[in-house]
């Protein structure tokens, strides 16, 4: 488990930041909001990677749709292939003997031997003959064509030299990696670990549960973790703390109850089990969430309106999730450059995130405001596009970066 501890970092003024007495904003309002620089600093100076794993090949294969990355880079311990060996079907021979021959001058090739492809090479052969270029004649092979040294051969290190790095950290790994690794004889890879990760679902029914464990358990799973779902939990302070504060997580997220409401008690309730380090982000939409500990772990608190929380966690708790599996921290989303269809209107002060689509003819138009509830918007949505806390926003016509919801730049 990887505890947030105060430290020394550069980001955070030289210590974590917890807030002795945290501020209660229900009724009141937030006084101020940390930009999401500040919030991204916190994450990386308490969240550090847990130690990987080593896994057998054969465990591998199952795993690989829920995403696998290197911890550490892959060599080649051999050349591959190991040996000379035949590229095609046919009949193993020295070169030097098929010279002249042909349809109307067969050879005889006394010490030809049939192979298949992948098959090491015969002594003494440097060529392989297709089977379309020998004739039999009872035990008796004649070469109906001639061969160059080399020809059908795949020659010892073509593909990869000994040492050869296959693949560096971080790396996801695919089914074609699995496959040349065990051509290789690696039977043991060593991975990124999957955080335990609590989800907590705060507030009871109203707060849509069903809506917000479906979606978390699916992006933590994305990003390497494995869930405990909790709840849904009542909008009690003492039911909170002691969910958030039980032992075992690697890191706690709870959904739900962290707005300015009266029964909006998750920020007290952390700072109950461990400390509230930051309560509210210069984030549309999502600018209730919060960071802190408890437990012993690191905790991110985010908004219960589900695409407030979808955009919490995709910027907050998932760079959580990614470091402690060792992955990359940043977003997930391939970035493709976009060209937008009309201005897209940003709040000088606050990070906004805008959904949008592709049009026909390849440029891309907002499918809901920041300012808009709801996940229709983010279902309908090709992706998103970020407009950072220093911009009025973007005229149409302007060159955005796109993040594609689907995985995939096409």
């Amino acid at each position: 488990m990887t505890a947030a501890r105060a430290g020394d970092d550069s980001a955070t003024g030289g210590r974590l930041p917890f807030a002795a007495t945290p501020s209660d904003v229900r009724g009141r309002g937030f006084s101020s909001r940390a930009s999401l620089p500040v919030m991204e600093g916190w994450i990386d100076a308490a969240v550090t990677p847990l130690p990987p794993r080593a896994v057998a090949l054969a465990d591998l294969a199952a795993t690989l749709a829920e995403g696998v990355v290197l911890a550490a880079p892959l060599t080649a311990p051999g050349d591959w292939p190991p040996a000379d060996r035949a590229a095609r079907d046919g009949v193993a021979v020295a070169s030097s003997d098929t010279l002249g021959a042909g349809s109307y001058n067969p050879v005889p090739l006394p010490d030809a031997v049939t192979v298949a492809a992948g098959e090491p090479m015969p002594p003494g052969a440097d060529a392989i003959l297709p089977v379309e270029c020998i004739q039999t004649d009872g035990p008796f092979v004649e070469a109906l064509g001639s061969a160059a040294p080399g020809e059908g051969v795949e020659r010892q290190g073509e593909g990869l030299r000994g040492g050869t790095v296959l693949r560096v950290a971080g790396h996801r790994l695919r089914p074609q990696d699995l496959g040349l690794l065990a051509a290789l004889g690696i039977d043991t890879v060593r991975v990124g670990a999957r955080p335990w990760v609590r989800v907590v679902l705060a507030g009871g029914p109203r707060s849509g549960p069903e809506t917000l464990g479906a979606m978390l358990t699916a992006l933590v799973a994305r990003d390497g973790g494995v869930v405990e779902l909790v709840g849904p939990l009542p909008a009690d302070r003492t039911v909170l703390a002691a969910a958030y504060a039980a032992p075992g997580a690697d890191l706690l997220i709870s959904a739900g109850r962290t707005g300015v409401g009266d029964d909006d008690v998750a920020p007290l309730a952390l700072a109950d089990a461990g400390g509230l380090a930051l309560h509210g982000v210069a984030l549309r939409p999502g600018d209730s969430a919060a960071l802190g500990t408890a437990g012993g772990a690191p905790a991110v608190l985010l908004p219960g309106e589900p695409m407030a929380c979808l955009t919490a966690y995709e910027l907050l708790a998932g760079r959580a999730v990614r470091r402690l599996a060792g992955r990359d921290p940043a977003l997930p989303h391939p970035a493709v450059p976009a060209v937008t269809v009309r201005k897209l209107v940003s709040e000088i002060g606050c990070t906004e995130l805008h959904r949008v689509r592709r049009t026909a003819d390849g440029l891309v138009e907002p499918v809901a405001s920041p300012h808009r509830p709801g996940l229709a918007g983010a279902v309908l949505a090709d992706g998103f596009v970020l407009i950072p806390a220093d911009s009025e926003g973007v005229p149409a016509g302007a060159t955005v970066t796109l993040r594609c919801f689907d995985g995939t730049s096409l």
